[in-house]
């Protein structure tokens, strides 16, 4: 790599003359704002001394939170009693989000690294947009336009996905792009793509409080969506609640029934459970025979699955498997849910359909109290499985279609030709690519993929093969960012505006109510910078604004099962609390209509609150029926044996942590609410066996890498099984790289390990 000679600016002013020239709107302001209040237009009448709602910027609950602000600063945040989501609840990182933002190691500035093994090094923007363009461009013309690739993220707005998925593909002319959405929500939308037709989760959070039972697989709420959990305690039915995880996890502790099944052995399960269903007479077959195709096949498929045979897979009695599905036969109000205990496997795509399938079988769904209900990871992964511009045309359109090219063409304002045909590499193929030489140019953004990436030290190997990295985050102390060539500095959440979209597909607003420090941009800044530079300015002149961008967006899903064109615009949205997709021009104007003729009690006229989808039973495939799709269950890729004879499941730790604890780590209150270092969870029977005691340490082996632990003993795990929560560094040094062929997502959730005594 050659690195231009670069001036490093003695002071700040130094920084503008260079951006001035561009008569766009990345004016001194965004560089390097001189003071004041800084929260643009949202609200107009915010005081520096006022108080603001906006929704948290961690997981995809999408809490609403009040920001308290004195001096033109936000000092403090609770939680929004209005806002629907949350109804006035927090969990710890919500009430900590502010912290992160003032942690000493922020990127203030962008850093270079002049030499290969040499320190990352200050710089101004001028330059560094220099090299990104040069590099880039240089790699684009000796290897081709498959050459150079990104990894995004869950985490920035959907304006500023959007934003940079179009900037790569059309304005830069680049094909590989992917998000660490792949690691956690890839399942369920290809799931949902397949079985209903669009990636449309039914559901709204009210139907947590309305279900007499309610079945959670592969998901722990009561740790990682704590507020989705509390709105389960809210529920007045007494409800069922049933839980199917090989760990007796804090969720499971506090169900009516826990089914701890064998890992891996989920598919078999749901399977044996929809041949029982059937056994029973418990199926809903006008719902079937009017709403649904497939199910003759399926039901024929099922016949297999005799409770003596899912029994010995999953480790459940016969007498408990008929108890299952009895409550499920049993229930008026039956909702089925799922995480990464079902996403992270290596069928997970067939598994999450399986769960699909009971819902459908049952009739539990387009009603309240039901559906089959994937719960998402991050912020905004429903915000990039939708507009993130990445592996299908912005706005779920197709690519390849004639008339989905000239739609989106047209709302851009830009010549069709821009648009690439080529399909891009999932997440896992990119790495593959840059194995084998194909990638050779990688831009990470607000993802720390070094130390989330399954097999983590073959990832960090093949970084060192690149010829140009660039990482784009809040941090530069990231594991990844430590690797890069060129790092950029970002804003983050609380210090920009823009839209996430929730579990619930639920629009939420975060407002701009603090400065980024130095000269940190937000994505949506920097990719405008970026289009500047490569000298593609002109194909985005639309995308002035994350609200113009937002404008766009709208036009996107125009006529699309997650049309948003009833939405005004951004005060719309905090006005309402959020709203959630579908919400089509049409609705907004029957509202309209109806306040104006003194029609307000006419509440199915004007926008709910909580709305589901299916409630007429239609589905979004061509001929409106959902699917019922199956595959034999598949044995795990790398199963115990004599030489690693547990198998090591990981997840979520503590409601405190956060991914991989880069903003999480950064408050003293959240560090201390869970262990500052690695541990495994044990059974006391293995423990004993092997001479373990509790909190002594111990090394835990896989055939890729050895890592050291403090055991905790704990009867939460089942003998032959441990448990290590995925925050550690560590961790992902000894998972093994299994991905479900429909989704491609990795198997996070087991393989083999030994353990011992040091």
């Amino acid at each position: 790599m050659k690195f231009p000679a670069l001036k490093i600016p003695s002071t700040p002013a130094e920084l503008i003359p260079p951006i001035r020239a561009w008569t766009g709107p990345l004016t001194e302001e965004l560089v390097r704002s001189p003071g004041g209040f800084g929260l643009g237009q949202i609200p107009d009448r915010v005081t520096p001394d006022d108080t603001t709602t906006m929704v948290c910027g961690f997981c995809s609950t999408g809490c609403g939170l009040n920001v308290h602000l004195k001096d033109g600063q936000a000092i403090n945040l609770s939680a929004d009693a209005t806002y629907p989501v949350n109804l006035g609840m927090a969990c710890p990182k919500g009430w900590e989000a502010l912290t992160p933002l003032s942690a000493p190691d922020r990127g203030t500035t962008p850093l270079v690294r002049r030499r290969r093994g040499g320190p990352l090094e200050s710089c101004d923007w001028e330059s560094a947009m220099v090299l990104f363009c040069e590099e880039f461009k240089a790699l684009k013309a000796k290897h081709g336009p498959e050459s150079v690739a990104f990894l995004s993220t869950g985490q920035i707005t959907t304006e500023e996905m959007a934003f940079l998925g179009c900037l790569f593909k059309i304005g830069m002319g680049f094909i590989h792009c992917d998000s660490n959405t792949r690691q956690c929500m890839a399942t369920a939308h290809v799931a949902y793509k397949q079985s209903f037709g669009f990636d449309a989760p039914p559901y709204t959070y009210a139907d947590f409080e309305e279900s007499d039972v309610l079945v959670f697989i592969g998901s722990n709420p009561c740790i990682a969506h704590p507020i989705m959990w509390q709105r389960v305690m809210r529920n007045p039915h007494s409800p069922e609640i049933l839980v199917v995880d090989p760990r007796a996890t804090e969720t499971a502790m506090a169900a009516t029934q826990h089914y701890a099944i064998q890992p891996k052995s989920d598919l078999t399960l749901l399977y044996g459970l929809a041949h029982l269903l059937i056994e029973m007479d418990a199926v809903r077959r006008e719902f079937i025979e009017a709403h649904t195709t497939g199910f003759e096949e399926f039901a024929e498929f099922v016949r297999a699955f005799s409770p003596r045979h899912v029994s010995a897979a999953a480790g459940i009695s016969e007498e408990r498997l008929r108890h299952f599905a009895q409550t499920i036969a049993d229930g008026k109000r039956v909702s089925f849910w799922w995480t990464m205990g079902v996403n992270q496997g290596h069928e997970s795509t067939r598994t999450a359909q399986a769960i699909i399938n009971l819902a459908l079988m049952t009739g539990s769904i387009g009603r309240p109290g039901t559906g089959a209900n994937s719960i998402t990871g991050q912020c905004n992964a429903m915000g990039s499985r939708i507009f993130a511009n990445i592996t299908s045309l912005l706005g779920a359109h197709d690519a390849n279609d004639d008339a989905d090219r000239a739609k989106i063409a047209g709302i851009l304002g830009i010549d069709e030709s821009a648009i690439p045909r080529e399909p891009s590499m999932a997440y896992d193929e990119i790495v593959r690519g840059i194995a084998e030489g194909k990638i050779k140019g990688l831009w990470v953004i607000a993802t720390n993929s070094s130390h989330s990436w399954i097999h983590q030290s073959e990832f960090n190997a093949l970084l060192e093969r690149l010829d140009f990295l660039v990482v784009q985050d809040l941090y530069s102390t990231t594991e990844t960012a430590q690797r890069a060539d060129l790092f950029l500095p970002a804003a983050g959440w609380g210090e920009k505006e823009g839209t996430l979209i929730n579990s619930e597909r639920r629009i939420g607003l975060i407002k701009k109510i603090r400065r980024a420090p130095g000269q940190a941009l937000s994505d949506f800044h920097i990719c405008q910078l970026i289009a500047h530079y490569w000298g593609c300015a002109a194909q985005f002149a639309r995308w002035t604004s994350p609200e113009a961008a937002f404008a766009l967006l709208k036009e996107v899903s125009r006529n699309q099962p997650n049309d948003m064109t009833g939405i005004r615009d951004y005060h719309h949205i905090d006005a309402e609390g959020g709203i959630q997709w579908p919400l089509p021009e049409a609705s907004l104007s029957r509202a309209t209509h109806s306040i104006e003729h003194g029609q307000e009690h006419d509440c199915e006229n004007r926008i709910s609150t909580e709305r589901r989808l299916f409630e007429d039973g239609r589905f979004f495939t061509p001929d409106g029926r959902a699917r019922f799709l199956f595959d034999e269950p598949r044995a795990m890729p790398e199963p115990p044996d004599d030489e690693y004879p547990f198998i090591l499941l990981t997840g979520r730790g503590t409601s405190s942590q956060w991914h991989t604890n880069t903003r999480t780590g950064k408050s003293d209150v959240l560090r201390k609410l869970y262990p500052a270092h690695c541990y495994v969870e044990i059974h006391p029977t293995d423990a004993r066996r092997l001479g373990i005691r509790p909190n002594s340490p111990v090394q835990l082996a896989s055939r890729r890498a050895k890592i050291r632990a403090a055991a905790f003993v704990t009867p939460t795990v089942q003998p032959g099984q441990i448990f290590v929560p995925m925050h550690y560094r560590e961790v992902n040094t000894l998972t093994f790289p299994a991905f479900d062929p429909h989704s491609r997502q990795p198997a996070y959730k087991a393989c083999a390990v030994s353990v011992a005594a040091l």
